[in-house]
């Protein structure tokens, strides 16, 4: 059941449970290869950004959909072992949670991922209550439309980030205050400009900031008074990306919901992404807040403008 005291950021969207093998390359038809190593995680866009806003300190609720199997149980384990609060999230007979399988090439750096289609989102009372009271709401693909046409029925005040990493039906910015596509994301909506022009794009349709990721050269922003902002990607030793880009919409909301300012939160959130990527999975190396800051004050201040964000 819902926390009688709601949690101060609510995530809805995706909830599966993933499969991640790493191998040296992925392999030709009909092949077998011994695994440099394997992993079992929850994942969901949505679902993983509300585990690392919660190792950085934040309360938060997830909302979505999960069947009534082995599966379901164990991404609602992982979240309640997380302290995420899962009482907002529906539980259906009959239905299969969803899953996936990836695999991680460990030569190239890239992934291959087959998924099982995810139960839709429903907000049903306890979801829409957890939304209501919420002071922000993150939604992903599958969260969007269903938690955008309960707060133009409903009034409530929450402020609405959006992850734009994926492609999401009818999408508008308009009314969204913070839009975090990645940069293929805003080329595949608005064409082919360079970056500053794509951010200012996503605000006169009406996001009210924009923030867009860069892969390992960092994110860039640009907020409603027209100001922007660009903060340099962490190095760090990679062995999967999974999930860094819902880790840094996590950690973004934390330092956006607790007053940081765009180019504090930026490098934030760049900082706690790029950490997360030491491991397999998408949430075991997700850093708390001591480690992220901890990196921030030991880095340097400078940092040179990539050949991408200068065009």
């Amino acid at each position: 059941m819902a926390t009688a005291t709601a949690p101060d950021l609510v995530f809805v969207g995706a909830l599966t449970l993933d499969a991640i093998a790493l191998v040296e390359s992925n392999p030709v038809p009909d092949s077998r290869q011994v695994a440099l190593d394997v992993a079992h995680a929850g994942g969901g866009p949505a679902a993983t950004a509300a585990v690392a806003a919660a190792r950085l300190g934040a309360r938060t609720a997830v909302v979505g959909t999960v069947g009534r199997d082995a599966e379901g149980e164990r991404v609602l384990a992982e979240l309640r072992a997380e302290g995420v609060d899962t009482g907002g999230i529906r539980v259906e007979p009959g239905r299969r949670t969803g899953a996936s399988v990836i695999l991680v090439d460990a030569a190239h750096g890239t992934r291959a991922i087959a998924t099982r289609p995810v139960p839709e989102v429903v907000l049903d009372a306890a979801g829409a209550a957890l939304v209501d009271r919420a002071a922000w709401v993150h939604v992903d693909h599958l969260g969007w439309r269903p938690v955008r046409d309960h707060l133009a029925d409903s009034g409530a005040p929450a402020r609405l980030s959006v992850d734009g990493g994926n492609p999401i039906d009818g999408f508008t910015a308009a009314g969204t205050d913070l839009y975090a596509p990645t940069v293929p994301a805003l080329r595949e909506r608005f064409g082919q400009h360079p970056v500053e022009h794509l951010l200012s794009l996503a605000l006169e349709e009406g996001a009210r900031s924009v923030v867009a990721t860069l892969g390992s050269d960092g994110s860039v922003a640009r907020d409603a008074s027209g100001r922007h902002h660009w903060a340099a990607g962490h190095p760090v030793d990679v062995v999967s990306t999974l999930g860094a880009g819902d880790v840094f919409h996590g950690a973004l909301l934390v330092a956006t919901a607790s007053g940081m300012p765009l180019q504090d939160a930026l490098p934030y959130a760049n900082v706690a992404a790029a950490l997360s990527c030491r491991g397999l999975d998408g949430r075991s190396a997700v850093p708390t807040d001591p480690e992220v800051r901890a990196v921030l004050g030991a880095a340097s201040a400078t940092a040179t403008r990539p050949a991408e964000e200068a065009r």
